[in-house]
């Protein structure tokens, strides 16, 4: 494929001009609007980053005078009125059970293997979708002038492609870095046998990026991943970053810092969140300083690894889980906050990070996959799995109220100047637009 480096885009940053495509022609010349379709075969932005980029994305692409569809597999994105949402209902096993199989669904081919899968512990929803927005998309693709999939890297797409549809994927970061890490932190032979077999999509999504035309991610860190594990010639991996909702994840004023208050968003029992090192560090700054208090936006499993840590630790009094709360009651909690913490062992692109800097809020991070990236010299960054230097970052900046102010002050601009979802759809279009001349020639 012809690279399309994200040096480049940044430079084509022409706005577009108001007005609506027809559906189907090619708008590659002057700067009408575009018609895209963005699929995500999960998208409710509580269940993780790919949610929150097709909510923001969706919104920003909007903003800037284009028409956005956004077909996606439930649980179902929140998204701006100006968006369209085109639902493509699964069996949605992981919300309703196994148990709502009906006789109906085994006539369907989509529907019996993802009902066998999830029974005998996979995950078929990207193989599945990828069928579904085929068999919609075959019927409708010629209202759109570009599909943007969303991370399915399903055989779907291929055909799709092969259809003569112009497509572009983004791979937020491989999965195969969530395997890696939960192999290591599986503690039996049939615990690493069920993880293999629930990540088993990787051989499909692996097989998918190599072939496609098209690939985006959101940093330079997954850029090099993908190359290393889905076998993808890094000069055919392009970086377009993600951006961060300026407008509603900001300082709050008006709202008291809390200043023994402490707070983390990481799903708690994922090993890749590296919740286990903060509950570590936190218990070792409890031993100075007693009244510490931490927020995790999480929800544990009951009786799972983090609880039984919890209590290990003796910290269950010292502990606030909260979760399914609306976004500013998140940016209220980070308002509270006197420092955030990002303890993970890998992170594509590091949304948390950038979301509570776009607070204001001085941040202690990792050095895993994109946080340095994100982070720069905004906030503070340690090695991962390091509970020691957790522990030591976030006392130094407990110590010291003026470093707190001048790095929270730091962050907020890094994240406005570099991060925001405007400079997101820039240079987005800017590559949509390349991708069509491509597709022209």
């Amino acid at each position: 494929m012809d690279g399309v480096s994200a040096a480049v885009l940044r430079r084509d940053t022409a706005a577009p001009m108001p007005g609506s495509t027809p559906g189907g022609a090619l708008a590659v010349a002057g700067f009408s609007a575009l018609s895209i379709a963005l699929l995500g075969y999960r998208s409710q932005p509580f269940g993780g980053g790919q949610g929150i980029y097709l909510k923001y994305l969706s919104k920003a692409l909007v903003d800037a005078g284009h028409r956005v569809d956004v077909i996606s597999g439930p649980p179902y994105p929140h998204l701006d009125p100006r968006v369209r949402l085109i639902p493509l209902p699964s069996l949605d096993l992981f919300e309703n059970g196994l148990q709502s199989l009906r006789p109906r669904h085994l006539l369907s081919y989509t529907d019996t293997v993802e009902w066998l899968s999830k029974l005998t512990g996979g995950f078929a929803e990207p193989y599945t979708f990828g069928r579904r927005a085929l068999k919609y998309l075959r019927r409708h693709g010629h209202e759109y002038d570009l599909i943007h999939d969303n991370q399915s890297l399903s055989y779907g797409m291929l055909a799709l492609q092969a259809a003569g549809l112009p497509l572009v994927t983004t791979v937020h970061h491989p999965i195969t870095n969530d395997l890696r890490i939960a192999l290591d932190a599986a503690n039996s032979v049939t615990e690493r046998l069920l993880v293999r077999r629930w990540h088993r999509f990787l051989t499909m999504q692996t097989r998918v990026a190599r072939r496609l035309q098209h690939v985006i991610t959101v940093s330079e860190c997954s850029r090099r991943d993908i190359a290393r594990d889905f076998g993808r010639p890094v000069e055919q991996v392009d970086v377009v970053y993600n951006g961060i909702d300026t407008a509603t994840f900001r300082p709050l004023e008006q709202v008291k810092r809390e200043p023994l208050r402490i707070m983390a968003t990481a799903s708690a029992d994922a090993p890749l969140k590296g919740l286990r090192y903060l509950l570590l560090a936190f218990a070792d700054l409890r031993r100075q300083y007693p009244g510490l208090e931490l927020l995790l936006v999480s929800r544990p499993k009951p009786g799972g690894k983090t609880e039984r840590l919890v209590d290990e630790l003796g910290l269950r009094q010292a502990i606030t889980f909260v979760s399914h709360i609306s976004t500013e009651d998140l940016v209220t909690h980070y308002a509270r906050a006197t420092v955030a913490v990002v303890p993970s062992l890998y992170e594509g692109f590091g949304l948390p990070a950038g979301e509570a800097m776009a607070c204001g809020v001085p941040v202690v991070a990792t050095d895993a996959g994109a946080l340095p990236e994100i982070v720069g010299d905004a906030g503070l960054l340690v090695p991962a799995a390091d509970a020691g230097a957790l522990a030591q970052a976030i006392n130094a900046l407990l110590r010291d109220p003026a470093r707190r102010r001048a790095l929270g002050d730091a962050a907020r601009r890094r994240i406005v100047e570099t991060f925001s979802w405007d400079v997101c759809a820039r240079d987005m279009v800017a590559y949509y637009r390349r991708v069509l001349s491509l597709a022209n020639r």
